[in-house]
């Protein structure tokens, strides 16, 4: 069953740039009433609305200084108060190995505490309207190679996440739907220099690294149009290399 994005309230963590950026430019091209951006980076953030206002018009475009893993209550308060919201993106993340914490409290923490948050304000058997949470994982959520333990960590933990609480006994109770995306190699500031922790394998990954399909941010944001529209409560797609998205086996 295909779903219209048409006067959508949209919030998308880590927006201003990259993948975030993306999503918010399509899904404004599909109709969407406003897409509210949240990222750390204020100068990013004051750009990418005036870009997204200069192509969709005014008042399709919101920033919002956030800092996932600290302003979640104060931010999510105030859009409460101002919005109904239908869709949260959760795409804010990281990817350094050395910095395992941070890795876990951006990539697995910030993405429940958000989502549960959003999932509280949409749900329809406590007033809501229902909405979709779409978290992003990576086909390292599912995937499994000898590099990058602690990123591939992290999107397990989110894959799981989106499964539990997508569950489609959840859904039936409380018209939520929570689903993932699973990007393949796609280029980004994340993966222009991964941090990596020392395995005594560099030559090995970079040489993996040139090997992969890669493909661009805009193929992602496109894909997450066809996802929003087709996807049910707790399944994850995967977009490879720029190609058609597909559901990723259970």
């Amino acid at each position: 069953m295909a779903r219209d994005l048409t006067d959508k309230v949209v919030v998308i963590t880590g927006g201003a740039e990259g993948i975030g950026y993306e999503i918010a430019d399509n899904y404004l091209q599909k109709g969407a009433k406003i897409t509210i951006l949240l990222d750390i980076n204020e100068t990013l953030g004051a750009e990418a609305v005036k870009k997204l206002t200069a192509k969709h018009g005014n008042n399709k475009a919101a920033f919002l200084r956030c800092d996932v893993t600290e302003d979640m209550k104060t931010v999510s308060k105030w859009i409460f108060d101002s919005y109904k919201v239908d869709i949260l993106v959760n795409n804010a993340g990281i990817l350094n190995d050395r910095a395992v914490k941070k890795t876990i409290d951006i990539n697995v923490t910030a993405v429940a505490e958000w989502g549960l948050a959003f999932w509280d304000h949409m749900r329809k058997d406590k007033g809501g309207n229902g909405g979709t949470i779409i978290n992003l994982a990576s086909i390292y959520g599912y995937r499994v190679d000898q590099f990058l333990p602690v990123y591939q960590a992290s999107k397990f933990a989110v894959m799981g996440f989106t499964k539990s609480l997508g569950h489609v006994a959840n859904f039936e109770r409380t018209g939520v739907r929570v689903i993932a995306i699973c990007p393949g190699f796609t280029e980004t500031k994340l993966t222009d220099q991964p941090a990596t922790w020392e395995m005594g394998q560099d030559n090995e990954f970079g040489k993996f690294l040139k090997a992969q399909l890669w493909q661009k941010v805009e193929a992602v944001g496109k894909a997450a149009v066809d996802i929003y529209q087709k996807a049910n409560s707790g399944t994850a797609w995967l977009i490879e290399g720029g190609k058609p998205i597909e559901e990723v086996a259970k």
